[in-house]
Order: C-alpha cells, then sequence, then structure tokens
C-alpha cells in the first residue's frame, strides 16, 4: 500500500469516526429543529460516504481492475454531488428563507444536481470525465466540467446565507469557509492527484460548521429559552392586576341582585380570563389565534359590563387560521383601552382586525382614542413591559414583529405580523 492509499485511508477513518460521533449526538437530543434533521441526514450520508472511500481505498490496493475504477469513480462523482446538494438543503432550513423563494432556489438546485448525476452515467460510456486504463484512474479531456455542480452550489450556499438579513455575521462566515475550503481543496488535488485533499477539507469543513452553526444555536436557544420563561412570568403577572380583578368582581357583586343572568354571564367571562392568563405561564408554543381571541372576547366582554356605551368594538376578522405567541394581542386591545379611548370622558371604538397576505398573517388593534407620540416614550421601559415583551416573544418564538404607530389626539394602531412559517404550530 502507498502513501497515497493510506494518507486517503487515514482521513477516511477520521472522517468516519468523526461523523458517527455527531450523529449520535443529535440523535440523542430530544425536539430537533427541523435544520437538525437536515443536518443529521447530510452527515449520515457523509459518514456512509467516507466510510465506501475507506473500503475502496482497499480494493483499489489489492483488486485493481478497470471495472472497479470506473464503478468507484462514478459512484464517487455521484456522492460528491449528493452531499453537496444535502448540504444545500440544510443551509435552506438554517437561514429559514420565505416559502416561494425557498421552493424557488430548491427546484433550480435539484435540476442542476440531477443534470450532473446523469452527466455521471452518461461518462461510463462517453469516457468525457475519466476513464481507467490498467487498473488505473486517468482523466478525461473535460474533468473540469465534473465539477461544474459542486462549484455552482457551493456559490449557491455563499449567496443564500451573504444576502439573508437574519443570519448574524458569525454564521454567514462560518458559512463562507464550508463553501470556500472544499473549492480551494479542488483546485490543489487538480494539482496533486492521488491524494483526497478535497475530503480532508470537507472533514475540516463539517466541523467547523458542527461547531459554529449547531452546537452555537443549541446554546443560543438554550440561552433564549430561559429568558423566554422569564419573559412569560412578568409578561403573566402584568396581566393579572390587582385593580382589574377588584373592579371585575365588585361589578359582578352589583350586578347578582339587578341582572343574575347577565351576573353569571359576567362571571363566566371572568373566569376564562383569569384562565387564559394563568395557562400562558406555562405554555410552551404557539396557541391558534381563535384561543387568543377567547381571551380578548372574555376581557371586553367585562369591560363593556364597565363601562356602557363609552366602549365600542368593531371585529374585522379576514383570517383567523393562524398561531401565535399567547397574550400577543390581549395586552395590545387593554392598551387602546386603558391608554386611548378611556382617556376620554365620551370614550371611543376600537377596531381588531385581522388578514392575510402573501408571507404573513397580520393582527392590527386600532383606537380613536387620545394617542401619543411614539418618539416620545420608552418602549424598553418598565411602564411599557407588556409591549416590550410581546416585541421580544414575537422575535424569539415566532419570528414575528410588532408596530406601533401614533399621534397626539389621533389614535393608535398597533400591528403585529406574524411571518408564515414551514410547521404553523411548533414549540418555541
Amino acid at each position: 500500500m502507498d502513501n497515497k492509499t493510506v494518507f486517503n485511508a487515514t482521513v477516511c477513518l477520521i472522517g468516519l469516526l468523526t461523523m458517527l460521533v455527531h450523529i449520535a449526538n443529535i440523535l440523542v437530543k430530544k425536539g430537533r429543529r427541523k435544520d437538525e434533521n437536515a443536518l443529521l441526514i447530510f452527515l449520515i450520508f457523509t459518514a456512509a460516504h467516507f466510510a465506501c472511500y475507506f473500503g475502496c481505498c482497499f480494493l483499489k490496493t489489492y483488486w485493481p481492475s478497470n471495472a472497479l475504477i470506473m464503478s468507484f469513480y462514478t459512484g464517487f462523482y455521484i456522492a460528491n454531488n449528493v452531499q453537496v446538494f444535502l448540504l444545500f438543503l440544510y443551509t435552506l432550513f438554517y437561514v429559514e428563507i420565505p416559502k416561494k423563494v425557498r421552493k424557488g432556489l430548491w427546484i433550480g438546485n435539484f435540476s442542476f444536481f440531477a443534470l450532473f448525476v446523469v452527466l455521471d452515467i452518461v461518462n461510463v460510456f462517453t469516457r468525457m470525465f475519466f476513464t481507467a486504463e490498467g487498473g488505473a484512474y486517468v482523466r478525461g479531456p473535460v474533468i473540469f466540467l465534473s465539477q461544474g455542480y459542486l462549484f455552482a452550489a457551493f456559490i449557491a450556499v455563499f449567496v443564500v446565507a451573504i444576502t439573508n438579513k437574519k443570519l448574524e455575521t458569525p454564521a454567514k462566515t462560518t458559512f463562507s469557509v464550508y463553501c470556500f475550503l472544499p473549492l480551494i481543496a479542488i483546485v490543489i488535488q487538480n494539482l496533486f492527484p492521488g491524494y483526497a485533499i478535497a475530503y480532508l477539507s470537507v472533514l475540516v469543513a463539517i466541523e467547523v460548521l458542527f461547531v459554529f452553526l449547531n452546537v452555537e444555536k443549541n446554546l443560543q436557544l438554550a440561552k433564549d429559552e430561559e429568558k423566554l420563561k422569564d419573559v412569560q412570568v412578568r409578561m403573566m403577572l402584568s396581566q393579572i392586576q390587582p385593580h382589574f380583578i377588584y373592579n371585575s368582581l365588585s361589578c359582578i357583586s352589583t350586578l347578582i341582585p339587578l341582572d343574575p343572568e347577565k351576573a353569571q354571564q359576567a362571571l363566566d367571562e371572568f373566569t376564562e380570563y383569569l384562565r387564559a392568563n394563568l395557562s400562558s405561564l406555562t405554555e410552551n408554543r404557539l396557541i391558534s389565534f381563535e384561543d387568543e381571541l377567547k381571551h380578548i372576547e372574555a376581557f371586553l366582554t367585562l369591560e363593556e359590563i364597565r363601562f356602557g356605551d363609552r366602549l365600542k368594538i368593531d371585529y374585522d376578522l379576514q383570517a383567523t387560521g393562524f398561531f401565535l405567541p399567547p397574550l400577543t394581542v390581549q395586552p395590545l386591545v387593554e392598551n387602546a383601552l386603558r391608554h386611548g379611548i378611556l382617556q376620554k370622558v365620551e370614550g371611543g371604538n376600537v377596531t381588531l382586525r385581522s388578514y392575510e397576505t402573501e408571507d404573513a398573517h397580520v393582527v392590527e388593534v386600532i383606537d380613536d382614542g387620545v394617542g401619543f407620540d411614539v418618539g416620545s416614550i420608552d418602549l424598553s421601559s418598565n411602564e411599557h413591559i407588556a409591549l416590550n415583551n410581546i416585541a421580544y416573544r414575537l422575535t424569539k418564538m415566532d419570528k414575528g414583529k410588532l408596530e406601533i404607530h401614533s399621534e397626539p389626539n389621533k389614535g393608535a394602531k398597533a400591528t403585529v405580523t406574524i411571518f408564515k412559517q414551514p410547521t404553523a404550530y411548533r414549540e418555541f
């Protein structure tokens, strides 16, 4: 066995063992994300790729034949393309790009991938990429074209990652390293044929990808989970306000001798309001907008009993079949009442609107109250903790956003945008 074969077999053995460790690390984890499932498939295939190359290193040494060389390198070329294709799929899941863009990229990439797989098979008959002579590998006249898909796919991954505004600089750098390291290795390997330098570069690139993308993301998600728990507790405590409970119970007590049926309705709504607030403390996944709407209606029913004609509610619900973090819209409705229309002697109107766009579901809470100067308030202060918590949870839990628009004496509008996800109902 010559030095080249020893080098190649060693690289493949180390690569195989490393992949098995990473595969086990992902398999034992509960609640894997979609990008982790895509990474798992990529690692399993890479492990199989290393294992096959390791075995063929010995076969080529002890049983050289033209048939073996043609079979081995045909599979080798196809496997390289499959491996990079799986990397591209992992990238699409990781960066969370819009559904239509993701679909277009997938179709284009798959078409190019399929073309080169066909060309690799056609090479068995045309020998344009490589051939076998005397049990040895011999490059064909257009060998450089055999790497066409690899170069195109790596460039596509690089562009998708580097242009994505949601990715931070370390993640973009990691994808860039993974893309360019194998490309450089392919060039070097063409200068020094026989040594599996490309395999060595893939091994190094995967280690960079696994540590700086997957491990780092898991650590960041763990930190975010702890912060979200704290936010949920503060959100719940800020919503169950003693003055609201006192006023609601006083109102129900007054209604009992005057209108027992209405008092019973108010008590039911009060129970629903408390239940929704308390359940939000332990809820660890998105809830349906219909459930959030029940909470809002319970709250508004109690307020309508208290304030009568001063409060008018309009519903314009064009879309309800979506999910969002609990206690997202109800605090906005409460703010519209407390700081908007009830600051006016005559009261006013609150409109709750929901609709669907191509990329998102949108909920708007609009009031014609006293309004305020948005630029003059600090949403991060304790006075506005509810708004701050809503914005934080939307960003971390559902990739959404909260926008506030208002002018003095012209009312206010709070807009919640829930961007569409591949799976609408998922854990935080």
